[in-house]
């Protein structure tokens, strides 16, 4: 008797956890996430368009990664990313986000028309870390491959307690 019910009850969830639509004459599977609060799902990437005249920006960063050596705990540092939009369209940003909440970066919300030069900084805050720590700044933007990732690296040295 218990064998059955719990069969029932698999059943019942594999049928309502997802819910087919039809999308351009094609079945679709659609998650109950997806379903009930589409907000909750989030592309990496934005969705690739390609421009009408075929032409896009391109970022040229001088470096891509910083090393900010060794630090004290709890230190507070940021380095700048300058680049240049070397491409044929203007660059926008759209977003700009840290591994964690300890990396925040600060990136232009205005185009960068072709030619011109822009800078992302990115601050860390070494408040409770400790020891060789990477992390990284995931950039959108409309560059045909849509996304850059940039990294800094430190090695954070906790304070002797006397």
């Amino acid at each position: 008797m218990k064998f059955n019910l719990l069969v029932l009850v698999a059943l019942l969830a594999l049928t309502t956890a997802c819910k087919k639509e039809t999308v351009n004459d094609k079945e679709v599977l659609l998650d109950s996430t997806s379903v009930q609060r589409p907000e909750a799902v989030e592309t990496a990437t934005p969705a690739a368009q390609v421009p009408a005249d075929g032409k896009y920006p391109t970022m040229n960063f001088q470096k891509e990664a910083h090393d900010f050596g060794t630090i004290k705990q709890g230190d507070k540092v940021s380095t700048d990313f300058q680049f240049k939009n070397t491409g044929e369209a203007d660059l926008i940003i759209t977003s700009a986000r840290g591994s964690c909440g300890c990396t925040v970066p600060d990136y232009p919300k205005t185009p960068i028309k072709p030619g011109e030069t822009g800078n992302i900084k990115v601050s860390f805050d070494s408040k409770g870390k400790q020891g060789k720590t990477s992390k990284t700044v995931t950039i959108l933007c409309n560059t045909q491959e849509g996304n850059k990732i940039l990294k800094i690296n430190a090695n954070i040295e906790v304070p002797n307690k006397n």
